[in-house]
């Protein structure tokens, strides 16, 4: 078995709930790929307990499953043996055999199958908190791929479920520094991989025998065989009813329609009817709206902010013939000037929340004026341009330039002193830039 990697933060979370008195119910939501199973595998580790995994199967079967686990478990042959047809007498006979006092886990992977396919299974399982499992010292986790049924009928308001959980967690994305641990290859490799894929940990294992970028892309994204050649339709099929409706949006987004109403024209939707399906991309990470750190804020455009769909979109959606013939390939130019807009990204959220903790960082823009990232702290605000390419001095010094008459027009307020800074793969005459005030990090530095 592959070795834990991080999720330091969640482990501990997980260990204060378990150290708790009395009984609790945990909830851990999350897209599909993103290691929950693990991480409960990993909190099971020492302690006393039982662990079923739910398939995306009918309600008989799920009995029968749940039946055999607890039966095993409590070493209880007359459950073994009992013929149960419903939730309501599985779980009665439960309180027979539930220990109060002991400590132990109920862990319940792929929770939202037995939902989705048996909508009474959430009262039931309610009924069976309320009445009984609440008063004992058990530990109830459930943990769910679905993400639209962990929400709708197990996290929001309307569930049956509502305000018996003690604590919910949403499982997100490792972040670079613990992606790297995945993949054997040189680091600016590891970085081109990581603008790809991000840091679904599933994803990451695909790449882990590669040992550079080009390699990896050719053989899993652009070859009929490739683990990611048919994943979104996947992904999207398991999440959403109307799945070609949303995959033409994403498409309209990976075309360059950022806002709502040249979205909805592409997709041949009505503008008023486009904002709940931008909304449910949104709350599954697949898209962001993105608004200027200053200025209007309804002048928010909508970007895809999943790097697997982004790459995919890219060079395998556009490029479904060839890979069928055979015939595919990714142009040199083409892969770079994904990752300049890749790396804006990259920066964003693995780099600069390292440099400036106490930051609000963002985008700015209005009409043909861009600056790729400002970060606002009380008493300074920092421009930043992204450049995914090798900057000899005089370039460097002309972006800067260049930056310094753009953040004019940003109307930053209260005096702040004003810092300029720029991220490039390589910075020639960095230390002399560094030396005159400016913020200059190459890859290596990112990478520190």
């Amino acid at each position: 078995m592959v070795r834990f990697i991080n999720r330091t933060y969640e482990m501990a979370l997980l260990s204060e709930e378990w150290a708790k008195k009395g009984a609790r119910f945990f909830v851990i939501y999350g897209r599909r790929r993103i290691g929950k199973t693990r991480l409960i595998e990993e909190f099971m580790k020492g302690k006393n307990g039982l662990f079923y995994v739910a398939e995306d199967t009918n309600k008989a079967v799920q009995i029968r499953e749940l039946k055999e686990k607890f039966a095993g478990f409590f070493k209880d042959d007359l459950l073994k043996r009992l013929d149960i047809a419903n939730w309501g007498d599985f779980f009665a006979y439960l309180e027979k055999i539930v220990p109060r006092a002991e400590r132990f886990y109920i862990a319940i992977d792929e929770f939202s199958f037995i939902v989705k396919n048996d909508k009474g299974f959430a009262s039931a399982i309610q009924k069976f908190w309320d009445s009984f499992l609440s008063k004992t010292n058990a530990f109830l986790l459930v943990s769910g791929s679905l993400f639209g049924v962990m929400s709708e009928d197990v996290l929001s308001s309307s569930s049956p479920l509502y305000g018996r959980r003690t604590r919910d967690m949403r499982l997100r994305e490792l972040r670079f520094r613990h992606s790297c641990e995945f993949l054997d290859m040189p680091a600016e490799e590891k970085v081109k991989v990581y603008m790809a894929i991000g840091g679904i940990p599933e994803y990451l294992l695909r790449a882990k025998d590669y040992k550079g970028a080009d390699e990896f892309f050719k053989k899993e994204f652009i070859s009929r065989d490739g683990y990611f050649y048919r994943e979104p339709q996947y992904l999207l099929s398991r999440e959403l009813k109307e799945i070609k409706t949303y995959f033409t949006i994403l498409n309209a987004i990976a075309y360059g329609n950022t806002r709502p109403t040249d979205i909805a024209n592409f997709a041949g939707i009505g503008t008023r009817e486009i904002y709940p399906y931008l909304e449910a991309l949104e709350e599954f990470g697949f898209i962001e709206r993105s608004v200027p750190i200053t200025g209007d804020k309804k002048s928010g455009i909508y970007v895809i902010r999943d790097a697997m769909f982004d790459f995919w979109f890219n060079f395998v959606f556009k490029n479904k013939e060839y890979i069928e013939r055979e015939q595919a390939k990714i142009e040199k130019t083409d892969l770079n000037a994904y990752f300049g807009k890749r790396f804006e990204f990259f920066i964003r959220d693995d780099v600069l929340p390292g440099l400036l903790p106490e930051a609000r960082i963002g985008r700015w823009w209005y009409k043909d004026t861009e600056i790729d990232l400002v970060a606002l702290e009380e008493e300074k605000a920092f421009f930043f341009e992204c450049k995914w390419s090798d900057l000899k001095e005089s370039e460097a010094r002309g972006i800067l330039a260049a930056l310094r008459e753009k953040a004019k027009f940003v109307g930053i307020k209260d005096n702040k002193a004003e810092i300029f800074g720029l991220f490039a793969k390589k910075i020639e005459g960095k230390e002399k830039l560094l030396k005159e005030g400016f913020m200059a990090f190459d890859l290596e530095d990112a990478l520190k």
